[in-house]
């Protein structure tokens, strides 16, 4: 579950390093994003040499969430940390970054992102 001010670890490498939510896109009354929902963020902390800068306004797509997301066949799946990959624009979901770093949820593929699901190094 990410909410508003939630701070987000980058899984990739377009240069940020840590990014606070400020807006969750699918209704003006959605308090909570889950895996594979676009946020959008602001940088907090970034490389010098990358491609994001400091607070800059991102579009994020969560990859991994601590708090546990049922699925359909009744398994859970949670991770260590509450991390998101930097996107161009939410119609094309194409990754602003050339790596994806860490395991990334099964449900990122089913639900379009293709390009960052095939990334990853590990598929969970």
């Amino acid at each position: 579950m990410i909410q508003r001010k939630t701070r987000l670890i980058v899984a990739d490498n377009s240069g940020a390093q840590e990014m606070s939510v400020i807006h969750i896109y699918g209704s003006s009354k959605r308090a909570f994003a889950g895996l594979g929902d676009i946020v959008q963020c602001v940088v907090r902390k970034a490389d010098p040499t990358g491609t994001v800068k400091d607070d800059e306004l991102v579009k994020v797509v969560i990859i991994r969430t601590r708090k546990e997301h049922g699925r359909s066949d009744g398994s859970y799946i949670r991770f260590d940390d509450n991390a998101g990959v930097v996107i161009d624009n939410a119609d094309d979901k194409n990754p602003r970054g050339t790596r994806v770093f860490g395991p990334v949820a099964r449900e990122l593929k089913e639900k379009g992102f293709d390009k960052i699901a095939s990334m990853a190094t590990e598929l969970y």
